[in-house]
């Protein structure tokens, strides 16, 4: 449509054991709700696309006879495919690819997931190769969650400060787009669902009290595309200890932040 933002391909690498460490699970309310919302018959697939280290693909294994965990990052994959091998989940299929390129039959899934990344994605393609892989009334839900520096908590503002100035000092401004968020207030996501031939189901919310420490935030912050630790690099130590000063007037004591964490999904499905 013109107005879509590109990612690099590659943002996530050295981030896999960060991610899979620090990055919040999707409640297990949210799971039931998605559960019930779509029918499931047990006995479907499930396509987990940019499934990162699994946050997804795993609570949600157990309703499907096949999980495809699917992400262009190798580590991810390799990540996934570890956990999968320790849990001795044999139903669950890892591949490494993008929505856009990869290789499924038409009528494959009973529901299809994307946790926070259908903005990552070209996404009036993604939308209609979905449309396809679904069988007819299966499902969609684009997931999501808020970020710790998205509050207005005096220490969220501390800490989003913070990170947009190491990314300045690093030369990281320019790693993701500068304005990922004006091709969706242009044309939301459910409007591209629509456009595609989806029915747009509704929402599922979900709030959470979560209690941070400022390592578990500086583990956060090394998961992400922004300022992973390839971008850190040998100044990681330093960044930590700013990370902590700046953020030690706010705590609630004993070194805690907390945040009410927003979960999300917007469910949309394949005519029958």
């Amino acid at each position: 449509m013109g107005d879509e933002t590109y990612f690099a391909t590659d943002l996530y690498q050295g981030t896999a054991d960060y991610y899979d460490r620090y990055r919040l699970g999707y409640p297990q309310p949210l799971i039931e709700h998605l559960v019930a919302a779509t029918g499931l018959s047990g006995r479907g697939s499930l396509l987990d696309l940019a499934c990162g280290t699994g946050q997804l693909a795993f609570p949600l294994s157990p309703h499907f006879a096949q999980t495809w965990a699917v992400d262009q990052e190798p580590e991810m994959i390799d990540t996934v495919r570890a956990k999968a091998d320790a849990a001795g989940l044999g139903n669950l299929r890892t591949v490494v690819s993008s929505v856009e390129t990869l290789d499924a039959q038409p009528g494959s899934f009973e529901l299809a997931v994307v946790g926070n990344g259908f903005h990552r994605f070209q996404r009036d393609v993604a939308a209609r190769r979905i449309l396809q892989w679904l069988i007819p009334g299966g499902h969609l839900a684009l997931c999501w969650s808020y970020s710790p520096w998205a509050g207005a908590e005096d220490w969220q503002r501390t800490l989003a400060a913070t990170l947009n100035r190491w990314q300045r000092e690093l030369g990281a401004e320019d790693r993701t787009p500068a304005d990922p968020a004006r091709a969706r207030q242009r044309r939301p996501d459910v409007d591209v669902l629509s456009a595609a031939g989806f029915e747009i189901v509704g929402r599922g919310s979900f709030d959470v009290e979560h209690r941070w420490s400022v390592a578990d935030l500086a583990g956060h912050v090394r998961s992400t595309s922004f300022l992973s630790p390839a971008v850190l690099g040998a100044r990681a130590a330093e960044f930590d200890a700013d990370l902590a000063a700046g953020l030690r007037p706010h705590d609630d004591g004993g070194g805690v932040f907390t945040e009410t964490v927003g979960f999300a999904y917007d469910l949309a499905r394949k005519p029958a």
